[in-house]
């Protein structure tokens, strides 16, 4: 006879966090099957009223190892929990489920801190969508990258690809008109159901205007006080949607690197939604049109790369963080990405099908204001062939995201 036991695990308690529809629920329930654990939904109105009405009896009424789908609707688990885990410090006693980002929300992240690992889950990567495990990272921080082939046509239709999108069901409809429904759909839900969840807000109705608006202006500087005018939203006002939108995983700011250069760099993050299929439908522009809109195709290619990154982090065996990087004098690199060592390698990202030394310049400068902490930097572009630009320079295809596996 086969027991059914937890896995073992560093922490009590695992948050596997991220939007909604990608996956999470659908994971949790095979990991709870797997482990002969239980599963509760606070997406159950039975459930959330026994849950918020006697947390520590709710949780007293579960097994050895369970999963809560949802758990950020009883925000009132997180102290019981503490205190169960607090008594008996078994791994992986529980499996928690959040369509709101906890890190977010002091007073939960601070009661299970030092007690809980957090998990974000993205949409799916490029690789995910082919059945690969992508390696680009750790790649990246090799001493010599591999050697790469040319882009296959398939892998070479970039514009399909951002507006697909990640989100499963998303992607899984071709027809355009079925994908905007959906699209349509997904943000009623979150703005109607999670936001209202989270806060009491007036002015519901700004908030898919304030989306199209960061939408359009996708990796672009966060410009509160423009953005403010554009909208006709007061700042303070605007701030509090800014944090909802990244609390629901809709949004997720790039932020600024910096060191010791100080006061020579631009401190902004830049905006970014979390997929670029969203981004495109808010912008109500289908494949053929973004064809032709070649500064928005621009942003959402970065936006493009940028997710596609943040979504190998949480995997890569290298340990980095991501940001982006721009002097005052308007020298910028698109991302940024610094492992625990210090180590950094830049990333241009160029919606053409040709490469030229003068695309290298803003990486030239970190290389220069970087030293030997800058192990490489290179242009990702829509062209098919990899081209050394020197010792540690080189334009690659977008496709060696996904295809150095």
């Amino acid at each position: 006879m086969q027991l059914c036991k937890p896995d073992p695990s560093p922490a009590p308690v695992i948050l596997l966090n991220g939007a909604r529809q990608t996956g999470k629920s659908t994971l949790a329930k095979g990991i709870a099957g797997k482990l002969c654990g239980d599963y509760v939904t606070l997406d159950d109105a039975t459930v959330l009223s026994a849950a918020t009405a006697d947390p520590r009896g709710f949780l007293r009424g579960l097994g050895d190892m369970t999963v809560i789908d949802e758990v950020q609707k009883a925000p009132g688990l997180f102290p019981a929990i503490k205190q169960q885990v607090d008594t008996d410090r078994r791994p992986g006693r529980y499996l928690l489920t959040g369509s709101a980002n906890v890190l977010l929300l002091p007073k939960i992240s601070e009661s299970l801190a030092g007690r809980m690992e957090i998990i974000t889950l993205w949409p799916l990567s490029q690789g995910e969508l082919r059945g690969r495990t992508e390696r680009f990272i750790d790649h990246l921080f090799a001493a010599e990258l591999p050697r790469m082939m040319r882009a296959a046509p398939q892998d070479h239709e970039v514009i399909s690809q951002i507006a697909a999108g990640g989100y499963p069901e998303a992607v899984a409809r071709t027809d355009e008109a079925r994908r905007h429904d959906w699209f349509t759909s997904y943000l009623s839900a979150i703005l109607h159901r999670d936001v209202r969840d989270l806060a009491n807000i007036e002015g519901l109705t700004d908030m898919p205007r304030l989306l199209a608006l960061l939408a359009a202006r996708s990796s672009g500087l966060l410009n509160t006080s423009e953005l403010s005018r554009s909208s006709t939203i007061a700042q303070t006002t605007l701030k509090r949607y800014l944090t909802l939108l990244q609390m629901t995983f809709l949004m997720e700011p790039l932020l600024a690197w910096s060191s010791n250069l100080g006061k020579r760099l631009i401190k902004a993050p830049k905006v970014h939604l979390i997929d670029t299929g969203l981004a495109t439908h808010l912008t109500g522009h289908s494949p053929q049109r973004l064809t032709h809109d070649t500064t928005l195709l621009g942003n959402l290619l970065e936006t493009f790369v940028m997710m596609e990154l943040r979504k190998q982090l949480t995997w890569s065996t290298v340990r980095a963080k991501i940001f982006h990087f721009r002097t005052l004098a308007g020298k910028e690199v698109d991302i940024v990405l610094e492992d625990a060592r210090g180590r950094l390698v830049g990333i241009e990202v160029k919606s053409a099908a040709s490469v030229t030394k003068k695309d290298f310049s803003g990486l030239e400068i970190l290389a220069e204001e970087t030293g030997k902490k800058f192990v490489r930097g290179m242009v990702l572009y829509t062209g098919e062939t990899a081209v050394a630009f020197g010792d540690k320079l080189i334009a690659l295809p977008i496709s060696a995201l996904w295809q150095m596996t």
